[in-house]
């Protein structure tokens, strides 16, 4: 397989595993393991990483690496019969060399299209025939955007419903200095009280504890403010009505093995998703999601944060 293009390269990665190399004129670069199709590094122009990957990751199959951005399909977590965050994010996709035409998003020259379908192995454990189709984009600007559309492909007339989420791992300076605007007021389900149904209270969101949250309805734009980089990110999604927060904590860090004790400090998943509302395709039809993060100062207003410059825009 040869990309003839300087803005991307297919190298090897961590234990001889395919990756795929993007980078923009300015510096900016993410790169993307073909298993899993796991995005594990983006960096802006300065170079500085603004994903989160744990040093204990694991880059061996069957196992998923752990940070980046996990693709959880065709199930989010635990909500169905299948493993935790269903297959798609442990099994090698193959690069996509002639995709159906995509709408012109943008005019960056560094994406890859990737595609994965069911293996005899999967449809045992999910008996459903599909064409999953990611493009991943690296703005000139260095925002990086993922469009997923996933097909119905089965010829016996049967439909098929699953869950999905971007698990975006990102990186933070600490994550006691952090704060979320955006899921203020909205509903949500908390997964550390059997999924039980609540109402967000307060202007932010901050942590200090364990944080594993669904929340509902969600706007399409989501910021995550990192006081001490003085950095904010912010997610704008489309086709993905909720939000997944989630942050291990100490204890739970302790139990998840390819995570260090401590590495939940530097750690946040804002994770766009689709979970209250599984999405049912018949034969032929096709879902679309799409993610895309982008970093902007923080401004300043009194000492805090003003997410008002960030969300209004």
């Amino acid at each position: 397989m040869s990309i003839e293009n300087v803005h991307v390269e297919v190298v090897k990665g961590i234990n001889g595993l395919d990756k795929v190399v993007l980078r923009e004129i300015r510096g900016s670069s993410a790169e993307i393991y073909l298993y899993g199709a796991h995005v594990t590094s983006w960096k802006n122009d300065y170079g500085e990483e603004l994903l989160f990957v744990s040093n204990k990751a694991i880059f061996k199959p069957p196992r998923a690496i752990r940070g980046g951005i996990p693709i959880c399909f065709p199930q989010f977590s635990s909500h169905g019969s299948l493993d935790q965050h269903g297959f798609a994010r442990n099994r090698v996709w193959s690069v996509d060399s002639d995709p159906p035409p995509f709408p012109a998003s943008s005019a960056s020259k560094a994406f890859v299209d990737l595609i994965l379908k069911p293996s005899e192995d999967d449809l045992k454990i999910w008996p459903h025939s599909f064409e999953f189709r990611l493009r991943i984009t690296l703005g000139p600007g260095g925002d990086l955007m993922l469009t997923s559309r996933i097909r119905n492909t089965n010829t016996d007339g049967k439909p098929f419903t699953f869950t999905f989420a971007y698990h975006t791992y990102f990186s933070v300076s600490d994550i006691s200095e952090v704060r979320v605007e955006g899921l203020e007021t909205l509903d949500y389900l908390d997964n550390l009280q059997n999924k039980e149904r609540f109402t967000e209270q307060g202007d932010a969101i901050t942590f200090e504890s364990e944080v594993d949250k669904i929340y509902l309805s969600t706007p399409t734009k989501i910021a995550i403010l990192d006081h001490e980089k003085k950095r904010t990110y912010v997610i704008r999604k489309d086709g993905l009505p909720d939000a997944v927060v989630w942050n291990p904590w100490d204890k739970r860090a302790k139990a998840i093995v390819d995570l260090g004790d401590d590495e939940y400090k530097h750690m946040l998943c804002v994770e766009a998703a689709v979970v209250e509302k599984p999405i049912t395709l018949k034969p032929g039809e096709e879902w679309r999601g799409r993610q895309e993060i982008s970093t902007v100062p923080s401004s300043y207003c009194s000492g805090q944060l003003d997410p008002r410059k960030v969300l209004g825009s």
